[in-house]
């Protein structure tokens, strides 16, 4: 698990939101995000998908956590989709984990990265999501990111 420290700036991102407990069905959701960035052609070698983690399930009960699935969007981009939603991520330090795009190392990194910010003497940031960021050159060669806002 290679680890970096960026500056990462807001974004506007249009995004579907899943409420429920974290894991497998977020897929379904980021599936149907993707359909939908196709169609209005914002999908190709440039684009970034985010997987935004709105609470943390150690104090919000798992039926009420909400994933969002979500892509970066032109600040002028409009559409009319009462399944897609408008916003702007937060931008800030993020200590970066760049993973293995697999559902096992996936797994695996959310275990231990809290434990890594620990040992880096990193302070998490509870005000900002967790972000699981995906470029499509990363993901084309089996990785991704997952984003720990810090202090």
């Amino acid at each position: 698990m290679d680890i970096s420290i960026e500056m990462i700036p807001p974004h506007r991102i249009a995004y579907a939101r899943r409420t429920g407990p974290y894991g497998p069905e977020n897929v379904q959701i980021m599936e149907q995000l993707k359909s939908w960035a196709r169609e209005k052609n914002l999908l190709n070698e440039s684009s970034v998908i985010l997987g935004i983690t709105q609470d943390n399930p150690q104090f919000t009960q798992p039926e009420k956590c909400r994933y969002d699935a979500g892509i970066i969007v032109p600040e002028a981009f409009k559409a009319d989709d009462e399944h897609i939603n408008f916003g702007k991520t937060t931008g800030g330090k993020y200590c970066v984990f760049k993973i293995s795009h697999t559902a096992d190392a996936m797994q695996k990194a959310w275990l231990e990265i809290f434990s890594e910010l620990s040992k880096r003497e990193y302070e998490f940031d509870d005000r900002r999501p967790v972000i699981e960021r995906y470029t499509m050159q990363m993901v084309n060669r089996h990785y991704c990111e997952i984003c720990v806002p810090i202090l």
